[in-house]
């Protein structure tokens, strides 16, 4: 079996592959670049693993004019940039011992401990440099099968690294078969493990979270997280009601999977703060929280807020309620958004002035809003000056 596609083929990929080769050493595409090639998904990174170790990387790559960057040359990674594509490349490594993310790590010359340190088998899937692949530890009959498991001992592979546990729910989410239940010994492993999720960083968390709720249709591996008991463990007072609904109206209306907002119909305490989220993606958030449960009409919640917030406003409003989502309703948002409000202040001087004009300058808009967007500016000047 072979995988094939541009990211592979290209010149500076495969230039970085003959530096390797050309010097005696192997260069076999590995993880993320070889799953989703034969999973026919986009590529987006490029990992290589070899038996050069990190010296002889960034010696090799300035000797063929390329720019390698020790970006993790303590753990074996070394960032090799060829024509503007950065490539990691990681030397071959076991584990000698472990202590959560801090392992003591031995260099090696064998793929097999290599494929034995990583996380999933459908991760430990490597790639000659023409496409051939190799599959240490029977991966292929996962992946054909869409079947996440972790390598050898689950419990182990957890207690690497406990951001494991948010990844296996992640890659299922984009990757699994959704017939085909989640493995059994990953659950128990994990349901043992739930304290380890308190001790890792906030950004992480966040990132692995906001990943998983991109998928396409994450609503299977959020319940069982939520079944498990890890949804409570990294985001408490979260409820899952609304998020199949939220999925289900997002796909009638052909809106894109957003993360934020499938996060607001999950809810929770200070999400904001737990996840580590930006300060766009908090004001977001918390804006998404207050519409929903807001009576303000379609229209000016467009006016207010723009058409996307208004948009995912409503599509939040009627998975929470579990009512049939309009278009019409789309459709006053997009009127709200593109109303101009007629009045200035300045329209409204000399008659008002001080907190009165800031009054009724607020008046006048609210009439003008509630009347469709319909009153013109002299009529809204005769509301506002002749109540």
């Amino acid at each position: 079996m072979k995988v094939d596609g541009p990211w592979i083929r290209a010149r500076a990929t495969q230039s970085v592959c003959e530096m390797l080769i050309g010097a005696g050493y192997q260069a076999l595409f590995v993880g993320g670049c070889v799953r989703n090639a034969l999973l026919e998904a986009p590529v987006k990174d490029i990992d290589i693993a070899t038996d050069a170790l990190p010296n002889e990387v960034m010696k090799l790559a300035k000797q063929a004019g390329m720019n390698p960057v020790p970006t993790g040359i303590d753990h074996g990674t070394i960032t090799v940039v060829s024509d503007h594509v950065p490539h990691e490349i990681t030397t071959f490594r076991k584990d000698i011992e472990t202590f959560g993310r801090h392992a003591v790590v031995a260099f090696s010359d064998d793929v097999c401990d290599d494929a034995r340190r990583r996380d999933f088998t459908m991760n430990a899937l490597y790639a000659g440099p023409d496409g051939t692949v190799i599959d240490p530890l029977g991966g292929l009959d996962d992946l054909h099968a869409r079947r996440f498991r972790f390598i050898e001992d689950a419990e182990q592979r957890i207690q690497e690294d406990y951001l494991r546990i948010l990844r296996f729910f992640r890659f299922h989410a984009w990757y699994g078969d959704p017939e085909g239940g989640l493995d059994a010994d990953a659950m128990a492993a994990i349901a043992r493990h739930l304290d380890g999720l308190a001790g890792l960083s906030r950004e992480r968390v966040g990132s692995e979270i906001l990943k998983l709720l991109e998928a396409p249709d994450p609503a299977i591996s959020v319940a069982a997280m939520c079944q498990v008991g890890v949804l409570n463990a990294v985001l408490p007072g979260a409820n899952i009601r609304a998020l199949g609904p939220l999925i289900h109206l997002e796909a009638s209306v052909q809106r894109p999977a957003d993360a934020i907002r499938r996060l607001a119909a999950l809810g929770g305490a200070d999400v904001d703060q737990l996840l580590r989220l930006s300060k766009a993606q908090a004001k977001r958030l918390i804006l998404l929280h207050e519409l929903t449960s807001n009576p303000m009409p379609a229209a000016e919640i467009g006016y207010r807020h723009g058409a996307d917030l208004g948009r995912d406003a409503l599509l939040l409003r009627a998975a929470m309620l579990e009512t049939p989502l309009e278009n019409a309703e789309f459709d006053l948002v997009d009127l709200g958004a593109g109303a101009t409000f007629p009045l200035k202040a300045v329209d409204l001087q000399p008659e008002f002035s001080g907190p009165e004009l800031g009054q009724a300058l607020r008046s006048a808009e609210q009439l003008w809003i509630d009347s469709g967007f319909t009153l013109d500016a002299q009529a809204l000047l005769d509301e506002v000056t002749h109540p």
